[in-house]
C-alpha cells in the first residue's frame, strides 16, 4: 500500500482482477492499495469492522449506502488500528453526528493511511462479487490513477487470500492479561490469532481472568498459566496454513481441557478433528446472518466475518481421534457449518462472533456455555 495526504476531491478508480472497473472519488488516504474484495452487509458497526484483525489484507465494500454518520469515537475499536486494506462506500456522511464522535471517518482513514473510494455503485459491485466470487482488487487515487491495463496488471500481481498465512501478522507479540470483572472465578488461556478486544471483555464480565497468548505459544506456555479453559480466537487467512495452531489445539484436546473457539478457532478445531476446510465463493460478512443452534433448535441472528468454512457431515456425528463430533450450528442461508462440538470431551466452537460489540447479541449465551464446561470440569 502506498498513500499520501487526504484529498476527497481526487479521482479514484477501483479495479477488480477480472477487469471490471468502478470510478469514483478518493475517500481517506490518497494512493494505491490491494487486497481481496469482500462485502459486508452490516448497516451499523463500521468502526468495529474496520478494526477487526480478521479483515487484514481485505478491501471491504459496504453494502449499506450511508457510512460514517456517527463518526469515529475512542471507545469502540476492536484493536489498536484499522486492519482493512481498503474501504469502499457509496455515500459517505458529510458531517458526523453523535455525542461520542471525536472525528470523521474520512479523517481517521486518512490518519491511518487507509486508501478508500466513494461515490461508486456499491450495490452493483456487491452483485458482481456475489456472481463472480471474492477476488483481488486494487484502489487507485490521485497520482496513482493510470491506464487500466497497467492497473489491472498490478492487481493480478497481488497475493491471493487462498494459501495466505496471516494470523502471525496480527497477533500480539507479548502475553497480556485482561483481569476478571468482580470476583475471579476462572482462568482462561486465549490464543491470539487476531483476537477482537470485546472477546476477552465478554469473558471478564463472567469472572474470567484472560491470559492472551501470542499465536506462537506452545502447550507449555498455555499450561503455565494454570488454565481452567483454553480459547482460540478469530483471525485472518487460510486455515489450511495454520499447522501450528492445529497441533496446539490437539495438545489441548488430548488433556481434555475445556475448549472454546470462535471463527478461525472453529476452523482450527475442524482441522484438529480431521475435517477439511474450503474457501467460500464470497463468504459471510455482516451482522444479520441467520444461524440455527441445532442443539436447541433456536434460530439466532448473528455477526459473521469468514471467507473459509469447515467441511464436515451435517447429517450425523463423526468419529474423530478425540471421540464423536457433530455440527452444532448451521447457516440457514446456505447450510454452511457454523459450529462444532465434541460429544465425548468438553470442546466446542462457532464460526461467527458471539462477542458482537455492534450487535446482535443473540449468541452471547455461548460464553455462558463455556463457563458451564469449566464448571463441569472443576466439579
Amino acid at each position: 500500500m502506498t498513500t499520501s495526504t487526504r484529498g476527497a476531491s481526487a479521482p479514484a478508480v477501483l479495479v477488480l482482477e477480472d477487469g471490471r472497473t468502478f470510478r469514483g472519488r478518493a475517500y481517506g488516504a490518497v494512493g494505491e492499495t490491494f487486497g481481496e474484495a469482500v462485502f459486508s452487509t452490516g448497516m451499523t458497526g463500521y468502526q468495529e469492522t474496520l478494526t477487526d484483525p480478521s479483515y487484514h489484507r481485505q478491501v471491504v465494500v459496504m453494502t449499506a449506502p450511508h457510512i460514517g454518520n456517527t463518526g469515529i469515537n475512542d471507545e469502540d475499536p476492536e484493536s489498536q488500528r484499522i486492519w482493512v486494506s481498503g474501504y469502499v462506500v457509496r455515500d459517505p456522511a458529510r458531517t458526523p453526528s453523535n455525542w461520542r464522535s471525536r472525528r470523521s471517518l474520512d479523517e481517521e482513514l486518512t490518519a491511518q493511511g487507509v486508501v478508500g473510494i466513494s461515490g461508486i455503485d456499491t450495490r452493483a459491485l456487491t452483485r458482481h462479487l456475489r456472481e463472480r466470487g471474492a477476488m483481488r482488487v486494487g484502489i487507485f487515487s490521485g497520482a496513482a490513477v493510470g491506464d487500466e491495463a497497467t492497473l489491472l496488471a498490478k492487481v493480478r500481481a497481488a497475493p491471493q487470500m487462498k494459501g495466505a498465512d496471516l494470523s502471525g501478522e496480527v497477533a500480539t507479540a507479548e502475553t497480556y492479561v485482561v483481569p476478571a470483572i468482580g470476583t475471579k472465578k476462572f482462568t482462561v488461556a486465549a490464543i491470539d490469532l487476531g483476537i477482537k478486544g470485546m472477546t476477552p471483555h465478554r469473558m471478564a464480565e463472567r469472572g474470567i481472568e484472560v491470559h492472551v497468548l501470542p499465536a506462537t505459544a506452545t502447550a507449555e506456555d498455555i499450561y503455565a498459566v494454570g488454565p481452567d479453559g483454553v480459547f482460540f480466537s478469530n483471525g485472518p487467512g487460510d486455515p489450511a496454513t495454520a499447522d501450528h495452531p492445529v497441533s496446539l489445539m490437539r495438545a489441548v484436546l488430548e488433556r481434555s481441557t475445556p475448549l472454546f473457539g470462535i471463527c478461525f478457532g472453529n476452523q482450527i478445531l475442524g482441522r484438529a478433528l480431521g475435517f477439511g476446510t474450503f474457501k467460500l465463493k464470497y463468504g459471510h460478512r455482516g451482522i444479520n446472518q441467520p444461524v440455527q443452534d441445532r442443539t436447541t433448535g433456536k434460530v439466532e441472528v448473528t455477526a459473521h466475518n469468514h471467507g473459509f468454512a469447515v467441511d464436515a457431515p451435517l447429517d450425523a456425528p463423526s468419529d474423530t481421534p478425540f471421540g464423536r463430533a457433530e455440527v452444532s450450528h448451521v447457516c440457514l442461508n446456505d447450510n454452511v457449518v457454523e459450529g462444532l462440538r465434541l460429544l465425548d470431551r468438553p470442546a466446542f466452537s462457532v464460526q461467527y462472533h458471539p462477542e458482537a460489540a455492534a450487535g446482535p447479541h443473540d449468541a452471547a449465551y455461548l460464553f455462558d456455555r463455556f463457563v458451564s464446561l469449566m464448571e463441569g470440569q472443576r466439579a
